[in-house]
Formats: C-alpha cells, structure tokens, sequence
C-alpha cells in the first residue's frame, strides 16, 4: 500500500529522433502566475529547499507554483493497480495510482513533441543526482551548446536531469525517455522539452521515494 500526500502528471515516450533533444528546453512560454495567498502555507512547505540532499535543492517560487501543478492526492477511477505511473501528456499530469479509486497527481513538463509514444514501459533504473550526456544527434545539431559535454555532464544543481532520473525501458529496451528533475521549476505544466517528462525537484525526490524499479509506467 502506498502513501498518500501529493498529485502526479503524464508523459510520453518519444521516438529516437525526438529523445536527441529529450530534457533540453525549447522556447518555454511565460508560466501563469499564482498568487501567494492561494497556496495554504502547509502545501507551500513541501517546495521549500531542501538542505539534506548532496546538493542544495532550491525552494520553488511561490509565483512560478500553480495550485494544478502541485502534489495532491485526487479521485482516478482506474483499471491500473496500485503503484502504476499512469502518464498524460496532453493534461501535462503524471498520477501515481493508489487504492480505493485514488491517485497521487503530479503536475509536469513535457515535449513540444514526443507524443508518438503510446503503451506501457517499466522504469528500470533510478539515479540520484544522475549523470547527464547529451546524444550524438544533439552534439551534431548543436556543437557550440552541447559539444562540451560529450563527456557528460556530473549530477548538480546545474544539471538538466534534476535531482532524481527515472529510466523507462521497454522490452529490455532503454526507451531514452526519462522522468527526471529539473532546475527549471517555472516551466512545470508547459510543452518546452524535446522529449522527456520533467518534474519539480521536490516531486520528482518524492515519486522516487514512493516507487521501486520495476513499477509500470502507462503512457496514454
């Protein structure tokens, strides 16, 4: 049985071309400002930074934070088990479904594109503070921004994976689409990546907590 506290948001796996430029940004639009006072002070609290991690996680702006984006647990009718990542990338939510007709929602981020994918995938893999390479087709489409991290870029505060990576294969296949952090929580809710699903640091720390590997993920 899993605990209850927060809310969750959709995804997509995309196709190999579109996983090139998969948790880079592309053009956000200016996020929908919240007010201070419609956010209750104990739900503000679960974005506030975060000290106990290996590295500093900034609290989110309470202006960049909408009520639709953040954790809440709300009622998700469904035929998926408990413990399923159900993912909608049209309503930008991702769910973590729960018993007795409930879900954790999560509000997040997704591709401009990337909505080819369709179907179930399983997250094989978790990272704390991942690692982040860009793709051979990123480094040939942009050198000047992404040739320097052929390398690979270690995990930071500064490193587009967040603070948390989930991996999604799909038969024994890494799929290249991750769920994952971001160091960009203002663009929660919009379409400005080129493929993966991005998180608020706080969620994402949150979802991996809740899941193990092996959880199902269902991307509609």
């Amino acid at each position: 049985m899993i605990r209850v506290l927060r809310a969750a948001k959709p995804l997509a796996v995309i196709a190999l071309p579109l996983l090139i430029a998969a948790c880079t940004t592309v053009q956000p639009q200016p996020p929908a400002t919240a007010s201070y006072s419609a956010i209750p002070p104990h739900v503000a609290q679960r974005y506030a930074a975060i000290e106990t991690e290996k590295f500093k996680v900034p609290a989110v702006d309470l202006d960049d934070l909408q009520p639709r984006n953040m954790r809440q647990l709300v009622d998700y009718p469904t035929k998926h088990r408990p413990g399923t990542l159900v993912v909608d990338p049209h309503q930008r939510f991702l769910y973590l479904v729960q018993e007795h007709g409930k879900a954790l929602r999560y509000g997040v981020g997704v591709g401009k594109a990337g909505l080819e994918f369709t179907g179930t995938a399983t997250v094989q893999r978790k990272a704390q503070w991942p690692r982040w390479t860009p793709t051979p087709d990123m480094i040939r489409r942009d050198p000047r921004r992404y040739a320097k991290w052929s390398g690979g870029m270690a995990g930071g505060e500064s490193n587009p994976l967040g603070a948390r990576a989930l991996y999604l294969f799909k038969n024994g296949n890494d799929t290249l689409y991750r769920i994952h952090g971001t160091n960009e929580p203002e663009t929660i809710g919009e379409a400005v990546s080129s493929g993966c699903i991005r998180m608020m640091n706080q969620d994402v720390i949150d979802l991996y907590n809740r899941i193990p590997s092996g959880s199902k993920v269902v991307v509609l």
